[in-house]
């Protein structure tokens, strides 16, 4: 897409306009080359080496200015560096508080410098990435690992940001001394209790992590929302942001997805049992559990379009619509009414507000906090999973007050509809409805044309990382790595307006991701919500047997994602987590079949954990790699990409309880296998497509 060099022109720094890697050279040459090899001018050696060459001018041209910044920056820590000595002889308030000034001035220069580096990082993949694809050679692997390991490797001052931690500790350790000795002769290390903090240290290491691709716990968590970014950094801190945030809505929106997710899994342990007390059979409980996520398809859409508009009060009217669901649920069983309770699983259904909780953090939260944002939500939702089932544990008790009745079954119900209605009140005293966006005016085109017309196309062509506004690449994946190319007008830069240009939107690699994520939801469904009629038929489970092996199934998806996230996530690439995983899953749902006589409680369980586990390390990746290889007009509007893949797992789950109500008919004998066999096949045909866009994966 042109919305790449659009992007880039909008955040070059234009002082050092000059020594950007000049990636609209370099995508011409990819593509003078590919016309020379389809026409026999040229061999592919010859190419291989013109084409290094010139990625190491480049390559060439950004260090040596980098240095050169780098060089300048050291000059202006060193004379500084002089006067907080004088200061330390001498010190004065009114003065320490103009040098910390002065040093916050020198991080801020070295944030643009690391934001220089990181905007030339994503142009240099990018463009190793179309040479790949346009010639069908793995060229990225021999260029990175030729230049990466010799001792004279300029690549390693643009990927491994050598020297910037000089600058970094300097720039922090007198920060820190200077912030303590306002008003104070304390050093920090007289309080060492005290962690250091500072907005412009907490950018600088931000960037940092961002242009290394460092893998942290919090990152990868966060990565489980989808909540999409900017692939490119910003030069400057965006105030818009700080005002829309408001700490007590993040909390209010995080409580909102955990008391969802307790409302979604508190009834599994309980609801074949449930539907047999009001007549029905015990396999009824898959169309119960999966009412809710039928309503959930389509209150996506209209939550994610209401959230335009005003974040406050679709959260009041999901809290409402939640509290009633909850009570029909509760009073369908004096209702003795199979219809009373699907119908309160429906109104839960229709009061699911993820889309808003996801959009807040998203439009509300600023960059510096937005990854631990994210994974509050994940945190939140997993412990709403595990907490749920839990909590239908502990609600083993029989009375009647008056002619309502309180048991294991209608608990559930009960409990979550107090929880709603004490969670509005907390939403309506305390929530902030957040500043509304400035509206963005496009430029006209014909003004956009009189002004190349008045002398500013000549600029325009020398423009480095750029593309021209009417330029119409042929190529495959075109500047944001998807495939197919846009014309750049006026709606090459707008959000998909409709579920169908959304949908256009998708290249192969992202429908392939989100088949993946559709077949590990499916199999995670079909998992938890027949727990409980399968382990009461092959082991005779109590409820609150069933509790507890769900709540410790939930309980391990913090775990696992801090071994992934800090471990594995750092000695392997995310393509070949995703693929392992994707086998793993496999390896569990077949060892999940009743083939001999005995079915025993170890294998249930230990094939369960695989399963469900593994379906935990692949959802993390599987988000990872479809935020990277999705359209970013995909990450904001109604129809976003965290929606599509809110869609493609509530359908998952749809079909999953669907298909264990269906298998029901055979009899609970063959309820295992047969809802086993579909989880089967679409997870071998998810590895099948896996294999066939491994190489598509970055």
């Amino acid at each position: 897409m042109v919305e790449f060099g659009k992007k880039l022109k909008e955040r070059q720094i234009q002082e050092w306009q000059g020594y950007y890697i000049n990636y609209k050279l370099m995508k011409k040459k990819v593509k003078q080359f590919t016309q020379q090899l389809r026409a026999g001018a040229q061999d592919r050696r010859h190419v291989l080496k013109e084409f290094s060459r010139m990625l190491d001018n480049q390559i060439e041209k950004i260090v040596l200015f980098l240095l050169e910044q780098q060089g300048l920056l050291a000059s202006r820590l060193a004379k500084l560096g002089e006067q907080h000595a004088e200061l330390l002889r001498e010190p004065e308030i009114a003065q320490m508080s103009e040098l910390r000034e002065a040093y916050r001035d020198v991080g801020r220069d070295l944030l643009k410098l690391l934001y220089f580096v990181e905007m030339n990082a994503i142009g240099l993949r990018k463009i190793l990435k179309k040479f790949d694809k346009r010639f069908g050679y793995r060229f990225t692997d021999y260029y990175v690992t030729s230049r990466a390991n010799h001792p004279y490797s300029q690549l390693q001052q643009v990927f491994k940001h050598v020297g910037f931690g000089a600058v970094v500790g300097a720039v922090t350790r007198n920060l820190a001394d200077l912030q303590d000795r306002q008003g104070s002769y304390l050093s920090i290390y007289d309080q060492p209790s005290i962690a250091f903090q500072d907005p412009v240290i907490d950018s600088i290491r931000a960037a940092v992590d961002r242009l290394t691709h460092s893998t942290n716990f919090l990152h990868f968590l966060g990565q489980h929302a989808l909540i999409m970014q900017d692939e490119l950094p910003m030069p400057t801190d965006e105030p818009v942001d700080e005002q829309r945030y408001h700490f007590a809505s993040l909390m209010l929106n995080l409580a909102n997805t955990f008391l969802y997710m307790v409302n979604t899994y508190i009834i599994v342990p309980t609801a074949d049992n449930y539907s047999l007390s009001l007549g029905a059979a015990a396999t009824v409980c898959g169309i119960v559990i999966g009412a809710m996520a039928v309503a959930q398809v389509f209150s996506s859409v209209y939550f994610s379009a209401w959230s335009n508009r005003s974040y406050f009060r679709p959260l009041v009217f999901s809290s409402i619509v939640l509290f009633l669901g909850n009570v029909l649920y509760a009073l369908a069983y004096d209702l003795d009414s199979i219809a009373v309770l699907l119908i309160g699983r429906l109104l839960c259904g229709f009061g699911s507000a993820r889309a808003v909780n996801r959009r807040y953090i998203s439009d509300c939260v600023p960059n510096r906090i937005r990854m631990q944002a994210s994974a509050g939500f994940v945190s939140a939702s997993a412990l709403g999973m595990a907490c749920g089932p839990a909590l239908a544990g502990l609600l083993q008790t029989n009375f009647k007050i008056s002619k309502l009745t309180f048991n294991e079954d209608t608990l559930p119900g009960w409990v979550m509809a107090v929880a709603w209605l004490f969670y509005l009140v907390w939403l309506w005293i305390s929530f902030v409805e957040p500043a509304p966006l400035p509206e963005v005016k496009p430029i006209p085109q014909e003004e956009d044309s009189a002004r190349l017309e008045n002398g500013e196309l000549e600029k325009a062509l020398v423009q480095p990382l750029l593309l021209s506004s009417k330029e119409k690449d042929g190529d495959e994946d075109g500047d944001d790595d998807v495939d197919g190319s846009e014309e750049a007008n006026e709606e090459s830069h707008l959000a998909a307006a409709s579920i169908g240009s959304a949908y256009r939107l998708l290249t192969p690699s992202v429908k392939v991701q989100l088949l993946i994520y559709f077949m590990l939801k499916y199999a995670m469904e079909i998992l938890l919500s027949e727990s409980s009629v399968i382990t009461t038929y092959y082991f005779n489970w109590s409820t609150s047997t069933v509790a507890i092996f769900l709540a410790c199934l939930g309980l391990t998806v913090l775990p696992v994602n801090i071994v992934i996230g800090s471990y594995i996530s750092n000695m392997f690439e995310d393509r070949q987590i995703l693929l392992a995983s994707e086998i793993m899953v496999c390896i569990g749902i077949v060892l999940s079949f009743h083939v001999t006589h005995a079915y025993s409680v170890l294998q249930y369980v230990f094939s369960a954990l695989i399963t469900f586990v593994s379906a935990e390390v692949l959802e993390g990746v599987n988000l990872s790699l479809l935020s990277r290889v999705m359209s970013s007009r995909l990450a904001r509007g109604t129809y976003n990409g965290g929606l599509l893949s809110t869609e493609a797992g509530t359908l998952a789950r749809v079909v999953a309880d669907a298909t264990i109500t269906l298998a029901g008919y055979f009899g609970q004998k063959h309820l295992l296998n047969i809802t086993l066999l579909p989880s089967l096949v679409i997870c071998v045909v998810s590895i099948m497509a896996t294999c066939f866009t491994y190489n598509t994966l970055y």
